[in-house]
């Protein structure tokens, strides 16, 4: 978080994307520009689709599309407050090496419960889009 500015710059890369339902989450924070993490990732449709599952791997990662977005403190609490359960902020390292958080997913609840692996089909509202065709 910027303490002289009070803002706090987020990667967004699953339901509150722009276009996606839990957009308004974001309140009216400011949109940046599109970003890719590097190829760290796995993206997942946890409890059969509901939301995005996001953690970091060793090996086999993939780069994960999304958004970043400056938001205030205030925006910073209603965001997390709005996440599903198990959600956590943690850090991401995007293509071009900046480092911003992310709401990601313990990967040990994906396993348990071997939600689908979405990490190839171009991110979450690609996955949502492909979904909503059938």
């Amino acid at each position: 978080m910027t303490e002289t500015t009070g803002v706090k710059r987020v990667f967004i890369c699953g339901s509150a994307l722009r276009g996606q339902p839990d957009h308004g989450n974001l309140q009216s924070a400011t949109f940046i520009r599109e970003a890719k993490t590097r190829s760290l990732y796995r993206l997942h449709a946890a409890e059969d689709g509901w939301h995005p599952a996001i953690y970091e791997v060793s090996e086999g990662g993939v780069s994960i599309p999304g958004e970043v977005y400056e938001l205030t403190i205030a925006q910073y609490e209603h965001l997390l407050a709005t996440e599903p359960p198990n959600m956590y902020p943690a850090d991401v390292v995007l293509d071009d090496g900046e480092v911003l958080t992310a709401i990601l997913y313990p990967r040990e609840l994906v396993e348990k419960y071997d939600w689908l692996d979405i990490s190839d089909l171009g991110g979450w509202a690609a996955y949502k889009a492909s979904t909503a065709k059938q």
